[in-house]
């Protein structure tokens, strides 16, 4: 019946949590009670997989979660303990008459080498973001790489050049200006646009926009970003009783302080109210990004729509359900109940057919294109990249180069490129 529909489905998401931890007589039960409350192809499919799952399972499935649990645990445990790359354990030794030996992780290096194949102006392709990613995901991406390149945690060789590598990045990315900047002309709007800085408001410290003299604390480059960065000025107390302001400009450190002595401002200095307006033209462009954000978000604010359901390329216990969309064929994963209850994609549905300009074509239009797109960014990477390789290779005009290895890195195939001519987005 279709009032069962809710509860079929938190049933057939129970039997697929069953399922993965190895109770395939639960996720049994469960997927037949789904299909008995309203059967659907996912019950069906679900079910057959759980039978033969459990004809297939030996003795060996009937160990209990608890020990497996505890096992991945001694594990991972183990992992930590004697991190490697071929089984033993890597160590990169810093030079300097105390220098202390450094551990990493496989994982680690294979960090510290994808950032390092990137040209250190491809800023999107070092965060591993989109071109058009909102600034949230931006923060997450450096969040994410920072902790895991930062010196103190990762000794692999190279780590402090891609740590440096993920700040600039960063730096670039999360300043609108530059950002646009950089976009526009793809190369380093720092060094293109050398008076850029200088304009900044002096509240700011001299670290927020040092080119990289020295390396950087990912902890301070948050927190500079995400509130406590203002902290190149200060208020203060004079020698004659009066206040004092000092801030600090650029990376060079020039230093500028204002005394007010008894009160009174120096003689040539503005009065309260052209320090007032100073201040004010100062916090202008903030002022403005404040008022934009705010008018950006008043649409959603007061929109009545419903927004799309959420999805991901890869199956997990929130995106239970597998489909397909009907153009590239491409697979995705949506959360059960959230998909099937949005009004106009059941509207859709219940027609049994894809209308040209209908919510669900628009969903999987969208599906296809953010997937086509990440395949996109990652193909053009690894070309590049194996071009680098090839020059390499080659060397200065050809001489004593191993052509037979020259003609077996151009043959190399790149997965990501192979999948875009597959689905007919890219040429062979």
């Amino acid at each position: 019946m279709e009032s069962n529909k809710d509860e079929a489905f938190k049933c057939l998401a129970i039997a697929q949590k069953h399922r993965d931890l190895g109770n395939y007589s639960a996720a049994r039960k469960f997927a037949r009670k789904s299909i008995s409350l309203f059967a659907t192809p996912e019950a069906e499919k679900l079910l057959a997989s759980v039978e033969t799952a459990e004809a297939n399972a030996g003795p060996s499935t009937s160990t209990s979660n608890g020990d497996a649990s505890k096992s991945a645990q001694a594990s991972s445990s183990a992992t930590e303990t004697h991190p490697s790359v071929s089984g033993t354990k890597q160590r990169s030794t810093s030079t300097g008459e105390n220098a202390a030996k450094r551990e990493y992780t496989a994982e680690q290096l294979k960090v510290v080498k994808r950032v390092k194949a990137c040209k250190v102006t491809e800023y999107y392709e070092i965060l591993e973001v989109k071109r058009d990613c909102e600034e949230v995901e931006i923060k997450k991406a450096y969040r994410k790489l920072a902790l895991a390149l930062h010196p103190d945690k990762n000794g692999a060789p190279g780590a402090d050049e891609a740590f440096k590598m993920v700040s600039k990045a960063f730096q670039v990315l999360s300043d609108p200006q530059k950002r646009a900047a950089f976009d526009q002309h793809g190369s380093d709007p720092e060094s293109r646009f050398g008076g850029m800085s200088s304009g900044r408001s002096p509240g700011f410290s001299p670290a927020t926009y040092a080119n990289f003299e020295g390396e950087m604390n990912p902890e301070d480059l948050f927190n500079m970003f995400f509130g406590g960065g203002m902290n190149g000025g200060g208020f203060g107390t004079g020698p004659f009783g009066g206040p004092v302001f000092t801030a600090t400009f650029g990376p060079g450190g020039i230093r500028t302080t204002r005394i007010h002595v008894n009160g009174q401002a120096p003689r040539g200095a503005p009065d309260g109210q052209g320090e007032a307006r100073s201040l004010l033209i100062q916090l202008l462009p903030l002022l403005l990004l404040f008022a934009f954000s705010i008018l950006s978000a008043l649409p959603n604010i007061f929109s009545t729509s419903t927004p799309d359901p959420h999805f991901a390329f890869s199956q997990s216990p929130r995106y239970n359900v597998e489909r397909q969309t009907n153009n590239l064929h491409i697979k995705y994963h949506v959360n059960g109940p959230e998909f099937y209850n949005h009004p106009k994609i059941a509207a859709d549905l219940a027609t049994g057919s894809l209308r040209r300009g209908s919510t669900l074509m628009r969903f999987e239009n969208n599906v296809e294109q953010i997937y086509t797109q990440d395949r996109y960014t990652d193909c053009r990477r690894r070309v590049e990249e194996r071009e680098r390789r090839k020059d390499a290779e080659i060397g200065f005009f050809g001489v004593g180069t191993d052509w037979d290895k020259v003609r077996t890195i151009e043959a190399e195939e790149i997965e990501s490129c192979e999948e875009l001519k597959r689905l007919g987005v890219l040429r062979s």
